[in-house]
């Protein structure tokens, strides 16, 4: 089967004037033959990697275009995944939309998968999941082949996606560990070692007075953040003065910090769980006549835009997010191509995926 036609563009080699390149173009461009194009073009991963860069450089010579349609009847693959934001139901759909693309975390994670997803040829498809009715549109979608499976970003630990994406048994991964019984694979940071960072990075400034902007306590993430910090801190005989909650916004971390200074206005150090809820309290302090990171030091977590738009530019715990999600394409490209495996029976108990672990980094900059 020819698995492709290139519908514009002038031809390549061997085709006639405004012809369409051919698999057939192809092989005399690059000295093979026909079928070893097709296995190249189509994934097939027994191909030696010297005649496989030749196909490639062929393919681009002559202009060449798989026909992804006929491609998909060869390899039963839909060449497309969805990248999927999931919740709990917690919000309507126009909050959830609002919640998820104002935070500069999401916009990484887009980058990350479509920057691994472009050399392999295939494709993301975006979709929300906030409803019960959505969760059950998305995996009909993924049981009929719309897409190949699902890189899983979510908002809520008690998502039930990730469960109906297991008892499926639908290729899926997800950012952030599941819970204990979604046997799914994963990425995530070592949150609590990016915590004892922020701490001792205050602390060998000669911070001794430093309080803590949480997020929301359901979140793991940033359970574990608050906890490496407090631990640092704890070693030392200085536990922080107080932890505030938060939503993981610069509203957030504003209302945080008017509370913090209120109970502790002698306070010399802060550390908040992302850069967003740093920014509202860096904006915050400078109202209040503090001076960063003279009066008052802060530390964020992600190293963001936000990190950078700030004023003055954070000091933050770098969480690798582009790179993580390209793991994530990786993990469920390879799953994609392993063997299907049957969808445990109700009621199975399943083992856990081990989850792939990054390493946080501080990045040093103004405000500590």
């Amino acid at each position: 089967m020819d698995t492709g036609r290139h519908t514009g563009g002038s031809g390549g080699a061997g085709s006639g004037a405004g012809a369409a390149p051919t698999l057939e173009d192809v092989a005399r461009a690059a000295g093979v033959s026909r079928a070893t194009v097709s296995r190249v073009v189509n994934g097939i991963r027994n191909v030696d990697p010297a005649i496989r860069q030749a196909v490639q450089r062929a393919v681009d010579a002559t202009g060449y275009v798989p026909n992804r349609a006929a491609r998909s009847l060869v390899t039963r693959r839909a060449g497309a995944v969805a990248l999927v934001v999931s919740g709990a139901g917690t919000d309507t759909p126009d909050e959830f939309a609002a919640r998820v693309f104002q935070d500069p975390f999401f916009g990484r994670v887009v980058s990350g998968v479509v920057r691994a997803l472009r050399p392999r040829g295939v494709h993301p498809v975006l979709m929300c999941a906030e409803t019960d009715a959505d969760r059950a549109e998305l995996v009909a979608y993924l049981a009929q082949g719309g897409a190949d499976g699902a890189l899983l970003v979510s908002t809520h630990p008690h998502d039930p996606l990730p469960g109906l994406l297991a008892r499926a048994g639908l290729p899926a991964v997800l950012f952030a560990r599941p819970e204990p019984d979604v046997p799914l694979p994963s990425v995530d940071l070592r949150h609590r070692d990016g915590g004892a960072l922020a701490a001792g990075h205050l602390l060998a400034g000669g911070r001794r007075r430093i309080a803590v902007i949480a997020g929301p306590a359901g979140v793991p993430a940033s359970r574990e953040r608050v906890a490496g910090c407090a631990e640092a801190l704890g070693a030392t005989g200085r536990p922080p003065l107080a932890v505030a909650g938060a939503d993981f916004t610069v509203e957030g971390g504003e209302g945080a910090m008017l509370r913090l200074l209120a109970e502790h206005p002698d306070l010399d150090g802060v550390f908040a769980a992302n850069d967003l809820m740093a920014q509202g309290a860096c904006l915050v302090l400078r109202e209040h006549g503090r001076r960063i990171p003279d009066d008052v030091a802060v530390v964020g977590f992600d190293d963001s835009s936000a990190a950078l738009s700030c004023r003055p530019r954070l000091t933050t715990v770098r969480q690798p997010v582009e790179d993580m999600a390209a793991e994530m394409v990786r993990l469920l490209l390879d799953a994609v191509a392993a063997p299907v495996a049957a969808a445990p029976a109700v009621g199975t108990a399943v083992e856990a995926a081990t989850p792939v672990l990054f390493e946080p980094r501080l990045v040093v900059r103004d405000s500590a």
